[in-house]
């Protein structure tokens, strides 16, 4: 990463981090939330908490004008003094206290005046939902109002009224509101901070630290102290730590392969320019010997020629591959045979090595196929074999590469078989990744990489086969081009043609 790149990330992150300004942390918005979430719980219970205290307070009254009845009661000719009416009717607040005894009713004490009733509560018998309604309507618009409360005495059939005014209540129920909404408040805050404190440690921390190593990694993704170091948590964090670590690791991975491919390619845009002058120097040096008269050297010049050839695609080839891609395959309908002979060739195995070289293709197999692509294909793979049996220097051991032919229905299967020791378990793990699937120590693991590539590109497969104890075997599955109607008809318009010449 250039200095200009790292500059850039490292502002980056430096407004990413004063963007999150305390207010909107997620540790702050779930502090919050808590609170909300614990004060509206509180109103829900407030509310009927509030009516409860209403009726009580109401009942409360009843009572005690109840307890004054008893006297009353006993004997219905008795007369209590105005003074003993008076503390009745002070003890309760009413304006009016009337007893029924069974069909009899009697007033205790009335004021001069018969106020206006504005609500009749019975203390007995109440619906939820009304003492809710009666009381919010007491609190938002009493307090110059007049309530009629009546309920049984004890377990009898006797009856006590009373007449009371609500601004008495209205001010004892505020006052009961005002301490049960403080008390929700401390209950609130204390039940958020524990709630926000047992969050914090559990996720807030967690998700901070993952947030934290993505933006160090997005600055120095290529820093082995980049990638998070995962907990042993069970819980979807820790699965969320590990499964990012492992995206990390994967990633500087891959960017490792970029940047020695983009070296790669950087080599070999240098070298390409001598490269072909040298190559070209070669080709017309070939040409002259070409017209040599020597038999051998008429024999050998055009492989020279060709293999020249091949040499200058191959350093534009590793130059592309790098860059955009192999390009498309020119499919023709090709002799397989030939391919294989270019390959043997061109391997130049050593007598001395014992690797022995078997071809097993009839002479008219035939595929539809790029010619070149395909010997490169085969090359590599069978260079790959020779590399890994020349090594092996005990002269009992028997070094083989086979390649063999054989087509199923349309489909054409050649193998590329050796004894050598066969692929160690890191090429296996990597098998077909450039730079990381190479079978052999200082290689790049380009071949096999190239290799599938340009099978991929024929619409076929390169796979590694496990059904030999020994050896390497790897077999590749190119299918028939398809054909147009026209094409058809005139290949059997010839084969037709030709089986009756014959």
């Amino acid at each position: 990463m250039s200095e200009t790149d790292a500059a850039k990330k490292g502002k980056a992150l430096l407004e990413t981090r004063a963007e999150l300004r305390p207010a909107r942390r997620l540790s702050a918005k779930i502090l919050l939330l808590t609170i909300l979430f614990v004060m509206i719980a509180e109103v829900l219970i407030f509310v009927p908490s509030v009516a409860n205290f209403r009726m009580t307070w109401l009942a409360g009254k009843v009572n005690t004008a109840a307890a004054a009845s008893v006297l009353i009661a006993s004997d219905a000719d008795i007369e209590l003094p105005l003074q003993a009416q008076d503390d009745v009717l002070m003890a309760t607040g009413a304006k009016a206290i009337a007893l029924k005894l069974g069909e009899r009713s009697r007033f205790i004490r009335l004021t001069d005046t018969m106020p206006e009733i504005h609500d009749e509560v019975n203390v007995a018998e109440f619906s939820a939902f009304a003492a809710i309604r009666d009381t919010f309507d007491t609190l938002l618009f009493g307090g110059d109002r007049y309530i009629r409360a009546y309920g049984p005495i004890g377990d009898s059939d006797n009856m006590i009224e009373l007449v009371l005014p609500d601004a008495p209540l209205r001010a004892a129920m505020l006052i009961y509101a005002r301490n049960v909404a403080v008390l929700s408040l401390i209950i609130s805050l204390i039940t958020a901070s524990l709630v926000f404190l047992a969050i914090n440690r559990i996720a807030i921390r967690p998700i901070r630290r993952m947030t934290q190593s993505m933006l160090t990694f997005s600055m120095t993704p290529e820093s082995p102290d980049a990638i998070i170091a995962p907990s042993k948590r069970g819980d979807e964090i820790g699965i969320a730590e590990r499964e990012l670590a492992a995206m990390q690791g994967q990633l500087q991975e891959t960017l490792k392969s970029q940047k020695r491919l983009a070296d790669l390619g950087l080599a070999v845009s240098k070298i390409n320019h001598d490269m072909r002058n040298i190559l070209a120097s070669a080709q017309l040096l070939s040409d002259r010997l070409g017209s040599v008269s020597d038999p051998a050297m008429q024999r050998f010049a055009p492989k020279l020629m060709r293999t020249l050839g091949r040499a200058v695609s191959y350093s534009e080839n590793v130059l592309s591959y790098g860059r955009a891609g192999e390009a498309a395959p020119n499919r023709r309908r090709v002799k397989l045979a030939p391919i294989v002979l270019d390959v043997e060739e061109l391997l130049g195995i050593d007598p001395a090595s014992g690797i022995e070289f078997s071809a097993s293709i009839p002479d008219d197999f035939e595929l539809d196929a790029d010619s070149e692509q395909l010997f490169r294909v085969l090359m590599n793979l069978c260079r790959n074999a020779v590399e890994a049996m020349r090594g092996d220097t005990d002269p009992a051991t028997v070094k083989r590469l086979s390649v063999t032919a054989a087509r199923m229905g349309t489909t054409a299967l050649i193998s590329v078989e050796d004894t050598g020791p066969g692929l160690p378990a890191k090429a296996r793990e990597n098998l077909f990744s450039a730079f990381k699937g190479s079978a052999r120590a200082g290689g790049t693991g380009l071949g096999l990489a190239i290799a599938q590539e340009l099978v991929r590109a024929h619409g076929g497969t390169l796979e590694l086969r496990d059904d030999r104890g020994i050896g390497t075997h790897f077999e590749i599955r190119l299918p028939d081009a398809p054909v147009s109607l026209e094409q058809e008809r005139a290949r059997r318009v010839q084969t037709r043609g030709t089986g009756g010449q014959g």
